[in-house]
């Protein structure tokens, strides 16, 4: 059952308990474990020890990117490729070039945070390993559970299914591959 077994998951009934729980899992020394709610936590992600995420550094190199990108083609097209004097106006007019620069640097920032945010959460992924537990069809509803995955270093079966029951929670679960 070990080797098809993707971690030991528990239920707890509120958010509370959940997140004392996840504060337990990490000062325990767990790194491989997620937390599954009806509706969001605010402090579960202090409590299971995740940091922030690089998307908004990914967005702003996006959209910096566009920005230099608008100038650059601009510069191109006007002072170098087709220099074409129109009514005495420079060849680089920068007011002019602000609307395409802006629509550039909007459409590449965009387009990094949707698919950076795929990207970064392993998405699209129609099937995780949660789902054959019955019981989590609750946790849209009305239950909380908290998972320790069996690619965690630390983890040892029967370890980690013994300091789950310690947590007191309403079940624990094995949860197959």
């Amino acid at each position: 059952m070990e080797k098809n077994l993707y971690g030991i998951m528990a239920e707890f009934d509120s958010a509370t308990e959940l997140v004392d729980a996840a504060n337990k899992i990490r000062l325990a020394g767990y790194t491989k474990t997620d937390a599954f709610s009806p509706f969001p936590l605010h402090e579960i992600d202090e409590a299971l020890g995740i940091r922030r995420s690089i998307l908004p550094l990914l967005v702003f190199g996006g959209g910096i990117t566009g920005l230099l990108s608008g100038i650059a083609l601009q510069v191109f097209v006007h002072y170098i490729d087709y220099p074409l004097n129109v009514g005495g106006r420079p060849y680089l007019s920068w007011p002019s070039f602000v609307p395409p620069s802006y629509e550039l640097t909007i459409l590449l920032a965009g387009f990094t945070a949707v698919f950076g945010m795929l990207f970064l959460n392993g998405l699209p992924s129609p099937y995780h390993p949660v789902f054959n537990v019955p019981r989590f069809a609750l946790a849209t509803r009305e239950k909380f559970f908290l998972l320790i995955e069996a690619a965690d270093p630390k983890f040892e079966y029967d370890d980690a299914r013994k300091f789950m029951e310690s947590l007191e929670p309403q079940e624990v679960f094995d949860v197959p591959e």
